[in-house]
């Protein structure tokens, strides 16, 4: 199997898509002849043309607009949303009509969309390049929300969700992109939307997270074990809505203790529903308090790197949390 990387891996699944199903067709900001700021779409337009690969006016509103009719209409559009700093000018229409399209239709109506979206800080990019803001999305049922930690994953979890009939925002953090390798297959598969996958297995502490944070809660694990014989199991949500509860739970009723790694808001974040779930559903299999490593509640992202570490979780916070649980 050849190695890629994770923006490898998204213009690998791209490409096989535009090309299992003629319906398929990408729309977003420079994605065209510039192949994307990333270069996700690099080569696309010209293989597929300008009218499956499509360059659109910075105006987010409109791209996403103009996807669900054409979702409504029969196609399976994907469009790009650069940053996820600048997704706002979307938000009525993908959580006031694409989120309830099937609902209120009564399930006549599908809504076959796929919005990528590029989040994250970690990079320098400042207040408006840096956002995670996956829980703006999780807290609107009728949007599937997804956010692969790997390449294998990315390509798998893409092509599923431009297959599936619901809209599904697909985030992918910036640090991720050329950061991380590994082997992905050339012949066809998908990786299935709701699973959460055990990516470590271990006895003695649950870790759960996503996206970058994943890699970083994965580092903080082998520490652990290498400086205090602790085993970590750590679990990749992959998908935040509807998340796998069932994965998580069955993780903590052998290992009962809990950390949670995320780098979105502190308050009322994914991490705040998984502790939630865990104290009413799994209380009696805990023995220490559930602890969550994330950025403090500010506005926005530091610009001053020295500032912007600080904010950002990293594997020092990761395995002093898990050294806080254990000593319990």
């Amino acid at each position: 199997m050849p190695v890629m990387t994770y923006i490898d891996a998204i213009n690998t699944a791209l490409r096989e898509e535009l090309t299992r199903d003629e319906n398929v067709f990408l729309i977003g900001e420079d994605i065209g002849k510039m192949g994307g700021v990333f270069k996700a779409t690099k080569g696309l337009q010209e293989e597929f043309g300008a009218e499956r690969v499509m360059d659109s006016p910075l105006a987010e509103g409109v791209i996403v607009s103009s996807s669900i009719g054409a979702a409504m209409s029969g196609l399976r559009p994907v469009a790009e949303i650069q940053f996820a700093d600048f997704i706002t000018p979307a938000m009525d229409a993908l959580t006031q009509q694409a989120a309830k399209l099937r609902y209120r239709s009564a399930g006549t109506q599908t809504c076959p969309l796929t919005v990528r979206v590029c989040y994250g800080g970690g990079v320098g990019g400042g207040l408006y390049h840096s956002q995670t803001n996956t829980s703006w999305f999780i807290h609107t049922p009728g949007l599937v929300v997804v956010a692969p930690s790997s390449p294998y994953d990315a390509k798998g979890l893409l092509k599923a969700a431009i297959r599936d009939d619901n809209p599904v925002m697909f985030f992918e953090h910036k640090k991720l992109y050329r950061s991380v390798k590994e082997e992905v297959p050339v012949e066809d598969y998908t990786v299935p939307l709701l699973k959460a996958a055990v990516k470590r297995a271990g006895t003695h502490l649950t870790a759960v997270s996503y996206g970058y944070t994943l890699r970083l809660t994965l580092e903080a694990a082998e520490r652990m074990k290498q400086e205090h014989g602790v085993e970590v199991e750590v679990i990749d949500l992959r998908t935040l809505a509807p998340w796998d509860k069932e994965t998580v739970l069955d993780s903590v009723a052998h290992t009962s203790r809990v950390v949670i790694v995320h780098e979105d808001n502190r308050t009322l974040g994914i991490g705040a529903e998984i502790s939630a779930t865990i104290a009413e559903q799994a209380f009696d299999c805990l023995d220490a308090p559930i602890v969550r490593v994330t950025p403090p509640d500010i506005p926005a992202i530091p610009a001053a790197a020295a500032m912007e570490h600080f904010y950002m979780p990293n594997v020092d916070k990761i395995v002093a949390a898990m050294e806080q649980v254990i000593r319990y």
